[in-house]
């Protein structure tokens, strides 16, 4: 089966194409540009992804697409008008692929979405699950939700066979950004006022991603249907860092300041959603997707965990 797979050069998608090479599955890897020095015959340039983009050779002979190229969630937004430019991308370019992709005789569309369409959090103890009624807060959540409606039209109107995945944060070797830096802190020793944080989020390792996507490849009972993943296993903030201390070979920290501290400080310094993260719950039910796909994360937080500190060393 020829797959393609987009934004192949970033971190889930260097996984991907890593742990397809393993499989009998043909690789056409789509990237904005090709550099100068790749020897790679199964690469495609398809320069920006939007409404425009011409996708037809790239889509020569493929069975399946796995679409992960996107304009990412940012910490720090700079756009006027952040809902236009991710449904540029995220909207427009998702659809023109797919609508281009029917033309070609794709069987299969695999999209990777966003928890963020369910919410920002859950209650302690009240995970989403994949039927739950969508509630997208920002602009990445709304456009990823409103990709998924397009998908799910265009496979009533043509029979493309869709299927949705939802995760939650993602980490593994590699991983850059918030997750980089916290592994980095706490491989450093420096104290953080996090030993106290009774909260409970889901986490989902790449490679369990990765496995996620591929057993989704071919399997009949994922036709038109939305799976959220993840570790199967729910941790605290205080927990997190101390596996990860744990996984470096250190000690952790960790100072046990209240939790309503943290959250009131936060507040005043104009920081509430970075204290939501780090004190909320985000819970994530993947029961739905275990009994649907026969189907269990094969790395556990702590393997998923020294693969990041090992790729720190």
């Amino acid at each position: 089966m020829k797959l393609l797979i987009t934004g192949a050069t970033g971190f889930v998608g260097g996984s991907l194409i890593g742990a397809i090479q393993n499989t009998n599955h043909q690789v056409c890897s789509a990237v904005r540009r090709i550099s100068a020095n790749s020897q790679q015959a199964d690469v495609v340039s398809v320069g920006d992804i939007n409404a425009n983009t011409n996708w037809q050779h790239a889509l020569t002979g493929v069975d399946v697409v796995i679409h992960l190229a996107a304009r990412v969630h940012v910490m720090h937004e700079f756009e006027a008008d952040p809902l236009t430019e991710f449904r540029q991308v995220n909207v427009q370019g998702t659809l023109n692929l797919a609508r281009q992709a029917v033309k070609t005789g794709v069987k299969r569309f695999i999209f990777v979405s966003s928890i963020k369409v369910n919410g920002e959090q859950t209650q302690l103890g009240q995970p989403f699950t994949a039927l739950d009624t969508p509630s997208p807060q920002d602009a990445y959540g709304i456009s990823k939700y409103e990709a998924e409606q397009g998908l799910l039209a265009l496979a009533k109107e043509t029979g493309l066979e869709v299927v949705i995945i939802r995760p939650p944060l993602i980490y593994g070797a590699g991983v850059k950004a918030n997750f980089a830096s916290m592994m980095r802190i706490v491989q450093r020793g420096i104290p953080l006022p996090f030993g106290a944080i009774d909260n409970k989020r889901s986490l989902v390792y790449v490679g369990n991603l990765v496995s996620l996507m591929i057993k989704c490849i071919d399997h009949p009972a994922a036709v038109n249907r939305v799976f959220l993943v993840s570790d199967g296993h729910d941790i605290s903030t205080t927990e997190l860092l101390q596996a990860c201390a744990v996984a470096l070979g250190v000690k952790p920290r960790l100072l046990p300041v209240p939790q309503k501290m943290i959250e009131v400080g936060a507040a005043l310094v104009g920081k509430k959603a970075v204290a939501q993260r780090l004190c909320g719950n985000l819970q994530v039910d993947i029961e739905h997707t275990r009994r649907l796909l026969g189907w269990e994360p094969p790395v556990t937080v702590a393997e998923g965990l020294n693969a990041v500190a090992l790729n720190l060393s």
